[in-house]
């Protein structure tokens, strides 16, 4: 039976400073690991890398139609929802058997705030959201071949150290008090424009 899959991920950008580098329509990017085929996953379930490669091919028509789009935070539905939309992802490829993306962070209210903890060095996870059913071998799950893959959404909990998000600057240091405050400050604006603002 077709159940939704989500697998978690620490993001590991490849050395790109948000604030250099930009997309071609001058959002954001970062880049690093999406997914890993051929490897047991922090949930124990197993996915082939024919079956990632088939996916990854279907998806890239979504990449190429800038529709490639995922949520700040994941929900528990298979259907993306507009106002949650906080990236697109820009690019695919295969490195191994590492699904990698170059991601755009959009200027939505959940970009800004994704944008927000990027900047400030905190370290956030991406999940891949699904729909499938698993069969069990042995020590694994393995997905099975009616998986359909939907989206890539940024989360606050990883459970794989293969794919975290890191922020590297040169020649400025920043106190971890610091970084707070900044995104404390961010936040605070953030809600306050949606008529909610908090207590300090």
């Amino acid at each position: 039976m077709s159940q939704l899959l989500i697998e978690t991920h620490v993001f590991k950008p490849k050395g790109l400073r948000l604030t250099e580098a930009k997309s071609n329509r001058g959002l954001p990017l970062v880049e690093g690991i999406l997914a890993t085929a051929e490897v047991k996953n922090g949930n124990g379930r197993y996915y082939s890398k024919d079956l990632w490669e088939r996916e990854i091919d279907k998806y890239r028509v979504l990449v190429d139609e800038h529709r490639a789009m995922g949520e700040l935070d994941h929900p528990e539905s298979s259907v993306i929802n507009l106002q949650n939309v906080s990236h697109n992802i820009s690019d695919m490829w295969w490195d191994g058997d590492n699904v990698m993306g170059k991601i755009e962070i959009l200027p939505t209210p959940n970009g800004n705030i994704l944008k927000a903890l990027v900047e400030s060095g905190i370290t956030v996870g991406v999940s891949s959201r699904g729909m499938g059913s698993l069969e069990q071998k042995g020590e694994l799950m393995e997905v099975q071949d009616d998986f359909e893959l939907l989206c890539w959404d940024f989360v606050s909990t990883p459970s794989n150290p293969d794919s975290f998000m890191h922020l590297v600057r040169e020649n400025k240091e920043y106190k971890s008090q610091d970084k707070y405050k900044k995104v404390n400050g961010i936040l605070g604006e953030i809600l306050c424009a949606h008529g909610s603002c908090p207590m300090i």
